[in-house]
Parts: structure tokens; sequence; C-alpha cells
């Protein structure tokens, strides 16, 4: 079966870029099977799926060769083949559910992805209920004192693994500035997100003492700005006077493991692509 690849643009927008791109796969004898784009006025995204028919040159060629388009139109762009399977570092601090989630869906082929690690500031042992065995696992607690020296120990699994994204499963601790920068595009985070919003220790509680009627969560990429970054996928569900505060505390936990799953597996796809301080997020 001829093999699909999947391309991603951004650019400023000008006429001629969807032009210039399909008839340069067309020129090149591949076959466009999906696509999709959206004009943000000053900036254009794109996001085409491709098969290379038998007849067609090898990846490695068509990207070369698309390199004076992209140069043309000043594009910043991605392409690789569908079927490649991104590596996936997982951080996690004491609440495990999101991370249950993720490896439970990762297990059943539900998010075609390599773990390449899981890190926490917690023991192995914290998690000795979950099926991660064959996972490698780092504990790297972090204090006052060594988050400069564990943060550069980090980042060296990140490099070494060959790490395509950092998905912080309710990691509670807050990433250095310089640590947001180097992951900057590829670091996704999962938080509860209220109307209004709660902030500090147990905000569920908070929710409930303020007889909220919706409760949410956020799934976004981490900036420098704590809980600012891009928002990449959110969901609600709704509250009643009768709910408790564990009752809250049980729904949140319910609305973040399916945001965050969703969010990675929009980014698995190279369905994300960032447009300053916002995403766009191109369908299923």
């Amino acid at each position: 079966m001829p093999e699909e690849y999947v391309v991603t643009l951004a650019c400023a927008n000008r006429p001629g870029i969807v032009a210039a791109v399909s008839q340069f796969l067309y020129d090149h004898g591949c076959d466009i099977r999906n696509s999709h784009q959206f004009d943000d006025q000053d900036r254009f995204f794109i996001r085409v799926v491709f098969r290379r028919l038998a007849s067609s040159p090898p990846a490695e060629s068509l990207a070369r060769w698309f390199s004076p388009i992209a140069e043309k139109f000043d594009m910043e762009w991605t392409l690789r083949p569908v079927h490649h399977r991104k590596r996936v570092l997982i951080m996690v601090s004491r609440f495990d559910h999101c991370l249950a989630d993720l490896i439970y869906r990762w297990r059943i082929g539900e998010l075609p992805m390599d773990i390449s690690g899981i890190v926490s500031n917690y023991p192995s042992e914290t998690y000795a209920h979950l099926d991660i065995a064959d996972v490698p696992f780092h504990h790297l607690p972090v204090n006052r004192d060594n988050k400069p020296a564990q943060e550069a120990e980090l980042m060296r699994i990140v490099e070494t693994t060959n790490t395509d994204l950092v998905v912080l499963a309710r990691y509670m601790q807050v990433l250095s500035d310089d640590l947001t920068r180097k992951l900057a595009g590829r670091c996704i985070n999962i938080h509860h997100s209220f109307l209004p919003g709660f902030k500090g220790a147990k905000p569920y509680h908070q929710a409930f003492e303020r007889g909220v009627k919706l409760i949410g969560a956020t799934a976004h990429f981490v900036t420098a700005e704590l809980d600012e970054g891009p928002i990449i996928e959110q969901d609600v569900e709704r509250i009643t006077h009768a709910d408790t505060p564990e009752d809250l505390v049980r729904k949140g936990r319910d609305i973040e493991r399916r945001v965050l799953a969703r969010a990675v597996r929009y980014h698995l796809a190279d369905r994300v692509l960032v447009n300053g301080h916002k995403t766009v997020v191109f369908p299923d």
C-alpha cells in the first residue's frame, strides 16, 4: 500500500500558497488524501495528508525539493510519515489518574505513540497499582536547592530518548522559564479551569464553596506564564447544588483525563499549530 505523509505549514498570508503546495505534490506524483486550511487574515495554516505513489520520489527528496517553496513563502513546516510514532515523555506527581488513562489508551492502541519514559517527583512505588513495568521510570524529586540540577537531568532525558512531546499529566511542579523555552511547542499541561478561576490549594473545594454550576479542564502548551499558554482543548461538566466537594473532585478527574487525551491525540496527528497566543486545531 502506498505510504501516507502529513505536512503542516504556517506562514504569512499571501496569494498562491495553496496553489504552490498542490502543484508541487501533483508534479511529484503525490495524491492528496485530506486537506484543511485556515486563514487568520495575517497568518495562513495548512495541514495536508498525501499519498506517495510508487513512482513518486522518496520522502527525503520531497522534503529537500520542497525547501525552495518553503523559503519563498517563509514557511514554518513539518513533513513526516503518518505511521511514524512520536516519542512521548509523561511527567506526573501524586495524582495519577491522567497517567493511568494515557497508559491505558496507549496499550490498547488508541494513542499511537511510543512512551520514552515517565518522570515523577514521587518514587515508583507510588504507582505500583499501574501497569508501567516496561516503561522507563525516572524519580527526580525536586526542592528549592536541587531544581536547576533536576531540570538539567530532565532535559538530558528528553534529548537522549529523542522525545518529541512532554506531557505534564498532573505534574505539580512549576517549570522554570528556561526549561519552558527549551520545550516551547512540545510540552502540554492539563489543569482545572472554572468560572470563575480558582487557584491555589483545593480548587474543587473552592468551587464548591462558591456554588459553581460548571467545572472544567484545559489542556494547553506550557509557557513561562503559568497556566496561560496557547489552549489546545477544553471541556466542562454541569454541577448542581447536590454535588459534594468529593463529587466535584471525581467529576474533575474525568474531565481532566479526557481533555488531556484529546490534546495529546491531536498533537500526535500534527493537528495543532501554534498561532501566537492561540492555536489552530484542525478536526479529525
